[in-house]
């Protein structure tokens, strides 16, 4: 019996995770960090990808990882240009705050930690989504009428509660090509989205 091996519930000796149980883990640890990433939360909050917006977000998850599936090579640059895109095509919204250099190297710390069999990066996941409360965004966004809108969002901005990932397995849309950044006179970078 090995003595390294962490203790199942039930006092004996949990068996490591099968590869189909790693690939959802993925898949899911994906979800949480696309739904965790405030600028998503934001285009996903005011339907900025239409009125099916939290879908949009669940194929976002699924494209991210078919990214994977189809090139094993992914790298992290090629992750966070993936994520610009398909928030410019999907959402209209321009991500210029360099927040998706987080979101890409968690998604990459994850497939690292899933392909030695370690669950914990997932499980870290897991836990910050559901224990994110009301989750705070202070984010600058610019509309296309040039109006800026600061949205603080200190207490009516809930995530889809009760929503977990959903099966992410969809074919992936073509990207379209992206603006470049804008830098307001301060020196800060602009998200901006589109009115429908």
């Amino acid at each position: 019996m090995n003595s390294d091996a962490p203790a199942a519930p039930g006092g004996g000796v949990r068996l490591p995770p099968t590869p189909e149980q790693l690939q959802a883990a993925f898949d899911h640890g994906i979800w949480y960090a696309l739904s965790l990433w405030p600028a998503l939360h934001v285009a996903v909050q005011n339907s900025w990808g239409g009125t099916d917006s939290a879908e949009k977000r669940d194929w976002f998850a699924g494209a991210v990882s078919e990214l994977f599936t189809e090139r094993q090579d992914t790298d992290a640059e090629d992750l966070e240009a993936f994520l610009l895109q398909i928030m410019q095509d999907e959402f209209d919204c321009n991500v210029e705050d360099e927040t998706e250099v987080e979101v890409g190297r968690t998604i990459m710390l994850l497939r690292k930690t899933l392909l030695e069999g370690d669950v914990s990066g997932y499980e870290t996941l897991e836990r910050r989504w559901k224990s994110r409360g009301m989750m705070k965004a202070d984010v600058k966004v610019i509309d296309n009428g040039d109006n800026e809108v600061d949205d603080e969002d200190d207490e009516d901005d809930e995530m889809d509660e009760d929503r977990a990932p959903q099966d992410t397995q969809q074919a992936p849309r073509e990207p379209r090509e992206r603006p470049q950044p804008q830098i307001d006179d301060d020196g800060f970078t602009k998200v901006v989205g589109k009115k429908r």
